[in-house]
């Protein structure tokens, strides 16, 4: 996610008005009535001027009516224009915000559905498992692989189906299987499924899952095996515990019959998972760790240990597009040194672990960490990170090409709203300049490394940016004070305009109060408010 997206959704009509998400129906009613009575066609008599009016008082007008309509604005405020413009019944039937965001999803459920029933989805993976020491032996490189691929197909509203099969060889042994899944969904809450295998674990069966509650699921299956007629029955039991944590509590009984508690954690910047599992002859726990540094870059830890295993494995990944990312691991444990490489693209998989060594040496152990971890480094900061900076620059110059009539088209918009503003801002300016109060010297609103970089000289950066010294003149309120409110992004505030789409912005102010001289900076979504003894230049 990019930074300028970080920022709180379903704002701009906040913006419009200069109020904050939380104002109250008087606040929003005054706000109203200072902009109309600058932006009312009435007060123009030239045919140029009346236009400019009529289009921004009618933004005026818009932004009145959702917000101060309280169900209007309670949709607004959770989904934005999009909720307004989805059929959402408006009225006592939705009175509160549960109820509307309920109502959206159950709507945009039904959309996503209407969308994809016609769509096949295909997923798969690649496994080979290489090994050194047999390569050095003359044994040959390769000592296993296996294949899995699926295919998902939604044939209507309510059912799909799924076709797979997996192949595996393992020395001079091997085995395949192929499955079937039917998908039946029995309301909004609950579903069916049907599934028979065929080959190496031959076995048909039933599983139902039920949404309990908002945040807790359960699901039960019985699965019958066609080899020896063995009964495998299966509970879960899923909890949303927060809104990033869920838990998980999963029973089974066959012939090998266990019980395993799992949680999940999934935040903006990282992702933790943990199981226990006790069953009736082997025991483990599981445990991995993913943090995210950056939106393409992410560094894991996992570790593993029970009846039959001990190992931890550290290492990380890069996302190479928006659809594929390679990942690389280290691993030492009981069965040996490896090294992981793994690619991703889409729902398509290939991993490939190298067996490096079936000896615990600890020399070797460390050079098998740090030689690969040394060439990475090197391999990022000389050849890597050299060209995803020619690329993002390219990347940067596509987009102000592609986004340049959108850029023309706000900056005259801004120019025209602030043409209507210019005689009020000016009364108040003067007004503050006679007491010694605010009055703005300077005010630049754009890409925040041309504000933090002004002695660069590239003509791109300097063109990304806008002068809002008016606009921001003509917020000064009698009291001889400027308020720009958290959580609402700056470029929606009437007389500004994003003359850089994509790129991370800040607003730069000059300004003097009582005679002395004052300047300040703050992000897109932060708080403004001025004078500030600590604003003194």
């Amino acid at each position: 996610m990019k930074e300028e997206d970080a920022g709180p959704p379903n704002r701009e009509l906040y913006a419009l008005l200069n109020i904050s998400p939380d104002a109250s129906d008087e606040e929003i009613r005054k706000a109203y009535r200072q902009f109309a009575q600058v932006y009312h066609p009435d007060k123009y008599q030239p045919h140029q001027m009346k236009e400019i009016a009529t289009e921004n008082f009618q933004r005026i007008c818009e932004a009145y009516e959702i917000l101060s309509d309280e169900h209007k604005r309670q949709i607004y405020d959770i989904y934005g224009m999009e909720g307004l413009t989805a059929g959402l019944e408006l009225g006592p039937k939705l009175n509160r915000a549960e109820e509307i965001k309920q109502e959206f999803e159950r709507l945009r459920r039904r959309k996503e559905q209407e969308k994809v029933s016609a769509h096949i989805r295909p997923s798969g993976s690649i496994l080979a498992n290489l090994s050194l020491p047999e390569f050095l032996n003359g044994d040959g490189i390769m000592i296993g692989m296996s294949m899995s691929s699926d295919l998902q197909a939604q044939i209507s509203k309510r059912n799909a189906i799924a076709i797979g099969g997996n192949l595996a060889v393992n020395g001079n042994v091997g085995g395949g299987a192929a499955t079937a899944v039917f998908r039946h969904q029995i309301s909004s809450v609950s579903s069916i499924e049907f599934m028979a295998s065929a080959g190496l674990r031959a076995l048909i069966g039933i599983q139902t899952s039920r949404n309990l509650s908002l945040h807790s699921t359960a699901t039960t299956g019985i699965a019958v095996s066609l080899r020896d007629g063995s009964i495998n029955l299966t509970n879960a039991w899923t909890r949303q515990l927060s809104e990033t944590t869920s838990g998980t509590i999963q029973l089974a009984l066959g012939p090998e019959s266990s019980v395993a508690v799992g949680w999940q954690k999934k935040e903006e910047k990282m992702s933790a998972s943990g199981e226990l599992k006790f069953g009736t002859s082997s025991f483990g726990a599981t445990a991995s760790y993913i943090r995210r540094f950056s939106s393409k870059s992410h560094g894991r830890i996992a570790g593993r240990v029970g009846s039959s295993a001990l190992e931890i494995e550290v290492g990380g990944g890069r996302k190479l597009s928006d659809f594929s990312t390679v990942r690389m691991l280290y691993s030492i444990g009981i069965q040996g040194i490896y090294w992981k490489i793994e690619f991703h693209r889409g729902g398509q998989k290939l991993i490939i672990p190298i067996l490096l060594s079936r000896q615990l040496d600890t020399v070797f152990a460390t050079g098998a960490f740090m030689i690969p971890t040394s060439i990475y480094f090197l391999l990022k900061k000389f050849i890597v990170k050299p060209y995803y900076l020619r690329r993002e620059k390219q990347k940067k110059l596509e987009n102000i090409e592609k986004t340049s009539v959108q850029v023309q088209e706000a900056r005259a918009a801004a120019e025209k709203a602030q043409q209507l503003l210019q005689n009020v801002a000016n009364r108040k300016r003067n007004r503050q300049l006679e007491t010694g109060g605010l009055v703005i010297t300077k005010a630049v609103y754009g890409n925040r490394k041309a504000l933090n970089e002004p002695g660069e000289g590239d003509d791109q950066l300097a063109s990304q940016v806008v002068d809002v010294t008016l606009p921001l003149n003509f917020l000064v309120n009698d009291s001889g004070q400027l308020k720009l409110h958290e959580g609402v992004k700056k470029s929606g505030i009437m007389g500004f305009c994003d003359p850089c789409p994509g790129e991370p912005k800040q607003l730069y102010v000059e300004y003097t109060y009582g005679g002395d001289r004052y300047e300040v900076i703050v992000d897109d979504y932060e708080e403004l408010l001025i004078p500030q003894r600590s604003h003194r230049a």
